[in-house]
C-alpha cells in the first residue's frame, strides 16, 4: 500500500517503522513541517512494560532508545519549607529531540521516505494513498478539516502549565509546592539525560494572572520562576524553549476525544486522536502503542479490506484507552483541587498525591481516605474489593453531587 503519514512524531515514525518491518513492500512517506534535526521540546516518560514491548516490536530501534535514556526510581517532594521522599517503581526518560532522531534514523534505513520542511495544512496538499495517517497532534489540522465527521470534542482545564528544562538533573520525579502571595504553584521534574532535566510548571488561573505571568516577559517570567522554586533548582536555571513564540508557552491543557477515528482512507493516531493529561506521564507510551496497534491491523491489509482494519485498530486503542483516560482525569482534577489536599502533613499529602488517579478521593475527606487506604494496603482482599467497587461508588457519590 501507499501509505503516507503526516506529523513526524513518534506515533508516525515509529508506524511507518512496524509497518515497513511487516511489509517491505509498502510505499510509506512521513511528512513533517519542521526541517530535518530541528530540536523542540525536553524530555519525555516511559515504564518498563513499554520498553519490553518495544523490544519484541523492533529489537534495534528499542536498543537505541533504551541506551539514551536515563532511569530513576521513587519520588521527593518539596512542600514549602518541608520535604519527604518515596521509595517507588522505577521510570524511564528520553530527550523527546532523541526519540524522533532514533525513530527517524531507523524508518529511513528500512526505506521509509522522510519529508522534512513540508507544510501539509490538509488533504488537498497530500498525493494520492491508500493510507492517511494523520499524527499532527493535539491541533491536527487533518482532523479539523474533517471536525464533524470525528465528532471531534476538546476540553480545557482550569489550571495554566509551562514546559520548561533545567540543567539540574534530577534523579528522582521530584515535585515543588510553593506558596505565594497569590497562592499555591507547583512544579514536576525528572532528568532525561547526563545534563538536563524537564520541569512543568502548574497553578491556577487566578495565580498564573495574580503573578503576572499572563504579562510578563518570556525571560522576565523565568526569573521569577527561577526564585519561587530556588530550593529545588539548588542554584541552576529555568530553560525556555526558543523555537516557539513566548505568548504560547503557557497553556490550558487541551483533552481531546473522538467519536470515530476514521473518514474514507484517512484515520487518526497519537495526539490527533486523544490526549491525556500530561500528570500521569502516559502520551508518548500511548502514541506508541497507537502504531504498533494500527501495525497489526494493516498486516496483510489491502486497499479493500483496510476500513475493517481501521475499524479493529480503533476498537482495540479505544478499549485500552479507558482507564488512562480515567485516571488522567482525576489525576487533572486532583492538581485542579489542591488546597483540598495540600494542608495535609507532606507524608500524608504525597501518599494522596500518588493516590490521585482514585474515583473516590474527590469524594472522600482526605484524611480519612488516607487512612483507609493505608488499612486497604495491608489486607489483600480489601484492595481486590476497592479496585471492583471503586469507579461503581464514585459513580454514586457523584450523581448525588448537587449541581449548579
Amino acid at each position: 500500500m501507499k501509505i503516507h503519514c503526516v506529523g513526524g512524531g513518534p506515533a508516525s515514525l515509529y508506524l511507518a517503522i512496524l509497518a515497513k518491518l511487516r511489509d517491505p513492500a509498502h510505499e510509506i512517506t512521513v511528512h513533517e513541517r519542521h526541517p530535518a534535526g530541528a530540536s523542540h521540546g525536553w524530555g519525555v516518560t516511559f515504564w518498563p512494560d513499554l520498553l519490553a514491548e518495544l523490544r519484541a516490536q523492533d529489537p534495534v530501534s528499542a536498543r537505541a532508545v533504551e541506551e539514551q535514556s536515563v532511569c530513576w526510581r521513587g519520588g521527593f517532594a518539596y512542600v514549602g519549607d518541608r520535604t519527604v521522599a518515596h521509595d517507588g517503581d522505577v521510570g524511564h526518560a528520553i530527550g523527546r529531540h532523541h526519540l524522533r532522531t532514533i525513530l527517524a534514523d531507523r524508518a529511513r534505513e528500512l526505506g521509509v521516505r522522510l519529508d522534512f520542511g513540508t507544510e501539509i495544512r490538509g488533504r488537498a496538499d497530500l498525493p494520492d494513498a491508500d493510507l492517511v495517517v494523520a499524527g499532527d497532534g493535539a491541533h491536527s489540522r487533518l482532523r479539523t478539516e474533517s471536525a464533524a465527521h470525528f465528532g471531534t470534542r476538546v476540553t480545557t482545564g482550569a489550571n495554566r502549565f509551562v514546559w520548561l528544562g533545567t540543567t539540574r538533573v534530577f534523579t528522582a520525579f521530584t515535585f515543588s509546592f510553593v506558596e505565594s502571595e497569590h497562592g499555591w504553584i507547583w512544579c514536576y521534574a525528572y532528568g532525561y539525560s547526563s545534563g538536563h532535566s524537564t520541569c512543568v510548571v502548574e497553578c491556577s488561573a487566578a495565580t498564573w494572572s495574580g503573578l503576572g505571568l499572563d504579562r510578563l516577559d518570556h525571560g522576565d517570567a523565568l526569573r521569577l520562576l527561577e526564585k519561587l522554586f530556588a530550593k529545588m533548582l539548588d542554584g541552576h536555571a529555568l530553560l525556555g524553549r526558543t523555537d516557539i513564540e513566548s505568548h504560547a508557552q503557557w497553556q490550558a491543557f487541551p483533552t481531546v476525544t473522538n467519536e470515530t477515528w476514521s473518514h474514507g482512507n484517512l484515520t487518526l493516531i497519537g495526539d490527533a486522536a486523544h490526549t491525556t493529561h500530561y500528570s500521569i506521564g502516559a502520551g508518548t507510551s500511548l502514541a506508541l502503542r497507537d502504531a504498533v496497534c494500527l501495525a497489526r491491523a494493516l498486516e496483510s491489509t489491502g486497499p479493500a479490506e483496510l476500513p475493517a482494519a481501521l475499524a479493529r485498530y480503533e476498537q482495540e486503542r479505544k478499549q485500552a484507552l479507558l482507564p488512562v483516560q480515567s485516571a488522567a482525569r482525576h489525576s487533572a482534577q486532583w492538581y485542579e483541587n489542591l488546597p483540598r489536599y495540600i494542608g495535609l502533613e507532606p507524608r500524608r499529602m504525597f501518599a494522596l498525591l500518588g493516590q490521585r488517579h482514585s474515583p473516590l478521593l474527590p469524594y472522600v475527606p482526605p484524611q480519612l481516605y488516607y487512612h483507609l487506604d493505608q488499612t486497604v494496603g495491608r489486607l489483600p482482599s480489601l484492595r481486590r474489593l476497592k479496585q471492583r467497587l471503586g469507579p461503581r461508588l464514585a459513580r454514586a457519590l457523584q450523581s448525588r453531587r448537587p449541581r449548579g
